[in-house]
């Protein structure tokens, strides 16, 4: 039996790393979430499609998705995302609909608390 040592993308790696001292630093419990979230095995991390956020957002809102967030359906809101990944479709229809997207880390540093934020998983 192998010991599992974690994501092996250093991009990743660091991010997961980051939200968790942003954790402890803030006592942020959502950026400990989504460490933990982006930590799991690649075959279980997390795909959003847009039609999910669609349905489970209201205009206005910042979402985080702890993986990749994939074109399937339509965006009809004015919403911010932030997630580790866009597919282009998916990129396309939220720049269409008016969203912004955001890395995580670009969210961590505009709201360090993380206040307000759902994540769609």
């Amino acid at each position: 039996m192998t010991k599992r040592t974690g994501p092996k993308n250093p991009y990743l790696r660091q991010l997961i790393e980051n939200l968790n001292k942003k954790y402890h630093e803030e006592k942020a419990p959502i950026w400990g979430a989504i460490a933990e979230k982006l930590a799991k095995p690649t075959r279980k991390r997390i795909n959003v499609n847009i039609s999910d956020i669609e349905r489970n957002t209201k205009d206005g809102d910042t979402i985080i998705v702890p993986g990749i967030v994939l074109a399937s359906g339509n965006l009809s809101k004015s919403i911010n995302i932030a997630a580790w990944k866009f597919s282009n479709s998916a990129i396309k229809k939220i720049k269409d609909s008016k969203s912004k997207m955001l890395t995580i880390e670009e969210l961590v540093k505009q709201n360090p608390k993380g206040s307000n934020v759902k994540i769609i998983s």
